[in-house]
């Protein structure tokens, strides 16, 4: 079995989470070369996930990863619909209610969006800060 380079995502072929972790682990590089200081990754709580906790400054960021190919169920910002937002908030909320409760400081979610070329190898990289509006 080949082993996948440095940026190179998991085939198609393989299972969905091994996509993500990959995504992950290529996103959490990303925003350390931009000067967050990532806490945990893969928070799950019943009513949701985040991908990725980190620190910008003294703002506590909740991020949402998300990679795709071009043409495969649009792209990666517009897979993040209303009903992952809302999981994100109700992930974040909890988040600051369990392990933050004192928290006094500005918190946002932001999203590192990951196109992906037809080989599975990160073509673009892109962090949209504060980058998903509250779900009503």
């Amino acid at each position: 079995m080949r082993r996948r380079q440095e940026g190179e995502i998991a085939r198609s072929g393989q299972m969905a989470r091994a996509v993500g972790r990959d995504a992950e682990q290529l996103a959490v590089g990303f925003l350390k070369a931009r000067g967050y200081r990532v806490r945990e990754t893969n928070v799950r709580f019943r009513d949701g996930e985040i991908d990725i906790v980190a620190e910008d400054g003294e703002t506590l960021v909740f991020v949402e990863v998300r990679a795709r190919r071009p043409g495969l169920y649009g792209t990666a910002a517009e897979s993040i619909g209303t009903a992952k937002r809302t999981r994100i908030y109700r992930a974040a909320e909890r988040y600051l209610q369990e392990r933050e409760p004192e928290c006094m400081r500005p918190a946002r979610i932001d999203a590192v969006l990951i196109t992906l070329d037809g080989s599975g190898r990160a073509r673009e990289i892109q962090l949209i800060p504060n980058a998903l509006e509250q779900p009503s």
